[in-house]
């Protein structure tokens, strides 16, 4: 298409009016907060409108317009501190190495009672199943434990995830569940040191659960609630995997009785059309009255979004979204005391200088319930993928005796020839509170000499 001078103008026009709007101080109800964007974040912004080349210059004004008011409401944020603990490399242990032929991909952890941790994770990106690793030292070493897993788990795919789950007798079960073929199975009755596979639960899905609470918190009787997301077409039919049709993504809950063995048939807890909600992260209040439900937002172009139940799981509020600084993809968690949380993410806050890097968020729960900003964020692995870097996340968090929190996630851990890599990084919330408190006293101490 080519165009006149006239339209060159009106379209050099209507960037400017985005540059200037998304600039601005913005308001979000009766709270105002300030936008911090990157010259990169908005060269990309720049970029994505530059390709709308095939509208008329009336239409891309327009089109200008109606995305500032959209990026005002998405890009909309409180400051907070946003620590970086991302270059120190004594908290870090790799894993499991990737090499220029192998990806090791999206892990997920399980703590145990003596302190150890079990950990699952894949074979390139959604691909195959089978290594395990075990750490007996808060994380710094691990001991791989792929040769005890029975033959079939390596033709599970996409996505293990590991949990531990004690019946009404008291016996624990390890239980590994994959997206493919309709959610398989293994399970353990040793702790990890043998296992044997079970048959699928026949569940269409396009993950497996990235989440399961006890149906009563404190209470070990093999009730437990199970979290994952599937796909409907546009028709309402429910589909497996994740095929290229119209449709959009929900989050489905499951119910098990006798720790693992059999589960109900799934529903439907939070579905928003015009939304993607998926990996859902649950868990319970510290009042332990209602269980919260983070997600996804597949569309990446708002924040992340919250369901609540106050009947354990037997109804759902209405999805809303969270505060810009929780806005990110596959959210696992910790308490780290009564009130406050520790939750890591890859980080899909629009206008976020950290966006596709390993992050984590500390605050309350109520804060993240009332969707404040929290006490502060923190970067804590660096992701070198390209061309987009947010190939990270799906973590495995453990918070153990003695207040350290182990962090595991895939990542492309240097910028060199090699593939993505499983990572952990070791830390304490008293360290980041330190840092932060350091932080607030800089800038204390800036706004009395500026005042002054």
């Amino acid at each position: 298409m080519t165009w006149n001078n006239e339209e060159r103008r009106a379209r050099a026009r209507g960037k400017r009016r985005f540059l200037t709007c998304v600039k601005k101080r913005v308001a979000f109800g009766t709270a105002f907060s300030t936008s911090v964007f990157s010259t990169r974040t908005t060269l990309a912004t720049l970029a994505t409108l530059t390709a709308l080349t095939a509208l008329t210059a009336a239409t891309a004004t327009t089109a200008l317009g109606i995305l500032c008011g959209a990026a005002s409401l998405a890009w909309a944020q409180d400051a907070v501190p946003t620590l970086d603990i991302s270059q120190d490399v004594e908290r870090q242990t790799v894993v499991a190495a990737g090499t220029p032929e192998l990806y090791q991909g999206h892990p997920y952890s399980v703590l145990n009672p003596d302190g150890s941790i079990l950990l699952v994770w894949c074979v390139n990106h959604g691909g195959p199943a089978g290594p395990i690793a075990r750490s007996i030292d808060g994380g710094k070493t691990w001991e791989r434990l792929d040769d005890r897993a029975p033959e079939g788990y390596k033709k599970h795919i996409n996505c293990p995830s590991i949990y531990r789950l004690v019946d009404k007798n008291g016996k624990a079960w390890h239980w590994v569940f994959s997206a493919q073929p309709l959610m398989p199975r293994i399970v353990s009755a040793d702790g990890g040191e043998s296992w044997e596979e079970k048959e699928p639960l026949g569940f269409a899905n396009v993950m497996a659960f990235s989440s399961i609470v006890p149906a009563n918190p404190g209470v070990e009787d093999g009730r437990y609630l199970g979290f994952f997301h599937r796909r409907r077409a546009a028709d309402g039919t429910l589909l497996n995997k994740e095929p290229n049709i119209p449709g959009r993504l929900e989050v489905a809950m499951s119910v098990t009785s006798d720790a693992g063995f059999t589960w109900s048939e799934p529903r439907p807890i939070a579905d928003v059309p015009g939304k993607d909600l998926c990996e859902p992260f649950a868990f319970w209040s510290p009042d332990k009255k209602e269980i919260c439900c983070l997600t996804r937002e597949n569309t990446h172009k708002g924040r992340s979004c919250m369901t609540f139940s106050a009947d354990g799981g037997e109804t759902w509020s209405t999805p809303t979204e969270t505060s810009w600084e929780l806005t990110g993809d596959r959210h696992i968690g910790a308490y780290v005391d009564d009130e406050r949380l520790f939750i890591c993410f890859r980080d899909q806050a629009l206008g976020s200088e950290e966006r596709g890097n390993f992050v984590g968020w500390v605050g309350t729960y109520d804060d993240l319930k009332q969707a404040k900003p929290g006490d502060y964020r923190v970067k804590l692995l660096h992701s070198f993928a390209k061309p987009w870097r947010g190939d990270c996340g799906y973590p495995g968090v453990s918070r153990l005796d003695d207040g350290t929190i182990v962090a595991i996630t895939y990542v492309k851990y240097r910028d060199d020839e090699n593939k993505h890599s499983v990572v952990a990084t070791r830390f304490t919330v008293e360290e980041l509170d330190k840092m932060a408190a350091e932080i607030a006293s800089q800038k204390a101490v800036e706004k009395e000499k500026t005042e002054k």
